[in-house]
């Protein structure tokens, strides 16, 4: 048994589902479906690039050409790196140990507060 994902005509996928190959191909729009296994994720082409890029979600799209499916746009400023196949914000996210989230309108890492409780 392996996962496929259901492709819609924008290229965006809208169902995720385990069945047997023989069922996919049964099916009437079995051209919509695409294998996407979370085995394939660990499978390695022989350059090391992994298959598919990343592991399938409803709502991330598939782009046929570079065989992978791609998480939706976390913000407009990002860009997609072309060999994984994940969005990159325009800077890299601090490294210090704190906790951060990306700002839009700032384009910038804003550290985020994190709640402490009552102290009363």
């Amino acid at each position: 048994m392996a996962h496929f994902a259901k492709i819609n005509a924008l290229g965006i996928v809208e169902n995720v589902i385990a069945a047997d190959q023989d069922f996919i191909d049964l099916l009437p729009d079995k051209t919509s479906w695409v294998r996407a296994t979370h085995e394939e994720c660990d499978e390695r082409h022989p350059e090391g690039v992994p298959c598919k890029k990343n592991c399938v979600g409803i709502g991330y799209s598939y782009d046929v050409q570079r065989d992978a499916f791609i998480p939706p746009k976390p913000f407009d400023s990002w860009t997609l790196d072309d060999n994984t196949c994940l969005w990159s914000a325009p800077s890299p996210c601090p490294t210090d140990g704190k906790t951060y989230n990306w700002d839009e309108p700032t384009l910038s890492w804003v550290e985020f507060d994190m709640p402490t409780g009552d102290k009363s």
